[in-house]
């Protein structure tokens, strides 16, 4: 059976968040959801996850997963706001442990969690999440970050930041932890899926020479058109080409806000005395 997917763009990040449902059973899970925020004024908003939600609402569906591909550094989770909403459950791949270990001494914050307990669920590659009646598969895909999954429900994969449009060519590999050699797997297995896999991205910034932004391709046309890993291109190549590329890109602008947020499963950190809640931004350690 195929899920009926929704999606909402967030142009002010380039992010695409999914309202995935069975509609046999009218079960609903959202996919990388977004908090808005201003980084000029350090104001959160809940525009977009609030849209999400109205949807829903419209199609009379139950939400009873949050699922995260992974702890992005480009925009803000609302995974803690949506779970506060609906009751569902925030899931997220089991390796975030990893990233939380790497991030806390750059944020120098004690109470800040290692055993991802921040998350209701630790998802482990090849285990499979119920959404109605509807299998959700995890499949482990590092190589942007230590702790990408992608999201296999029906004919459907919610591949994260690991693949782009055809025309835009694949995620970068230079955040603590990514590694070029280990993408190119993980985006190899994603790509030997039955060509007629429909793959969602959750990020588009419209190629160079394309107007409008775009989010859904298929295996077969990453195959055969995409820039940077379409078929015939070597892992050494690919490799050589991503760590030069890399090396010209900057920091995302909300990395440092996004990490501290997303590695507590969208929850904003613990108000000090006065009652306000604070972000760090560590000088020199990025």
């Amino acid at each position: 059976m195929r899920p009926e997917i929704q999606s909402f763009f967030d142009e002010a990040t380039f992010t695409v968040t999914y309202l995935v449902s069975d509609p046999a059973t009218k079960v609903a899970a959202v996919i990388d959801s977004v908090l808005d925020y201003d980084p000029k004024s350090g104001r959160t908003s809940t525009n977009s996850a609030d849209a999400v939600l109205a949807a829903a609402k419209r199609a009379d569906l139950r939400v009873e997963w949050i699922l995260e591909t992974h702890a992005h550094a480009d925009h803000l989770s609302a995974g803690a706001y949506l779970r506060g909403k609906t009751g569902a459950k925030i899931a997220i791949g089991d390796h975030i442990t990893t990233v939380q270990k790497t991030f806390k001494p750059i944020f120098n914050v004690e109470s800040q969690k290692i055993d991802g307990s921040d998350f209701d669920r630790l998802l482990k590659d090849g285990e499979h999440v119920k959404l109605g009646n509807l299998n959700v598969e995890v499949l482990y895909t590092p190589g942007h970050t230590p702790a990408c999954v992608s999201y296999k429900i029906g004919d459907a994969v919610f591949v994260g930041d690991t693949l782009f449009m055809p025309d835009y060519g694949t995620a970068r590999a230079d955040f603590p932890g990514g590694d070029a050699r280990t993408l190119y797997r993980s985006i190899k297995g994603i790509l030997s899926l039955p060509a007629e896999t429909r793959l969602f991205m959750c990020h588009d910034y419209k190629a160079p020479g394309r107007e409008t932004f775009a989010w859904e391709t298929t295996v077969r046309d990453e195959r055969a058109k995409n820039v940077q890993i379409r078929d015939g291109i070597s892992e050494d190549e690919f490799v050589a080409m991503r760590n030069e590329r890399d090396k010209t890109l900057a920091m995302p602008v909300l990395i440092l806000p996004s990490i501290q947020v997303n590695i507590r499963a969208g929850s904003l950190p613990p108000p000090e005395t006065n009652g306000t809640s604070y972000l760090k931004i560590p000088l020199n350690k990025l």
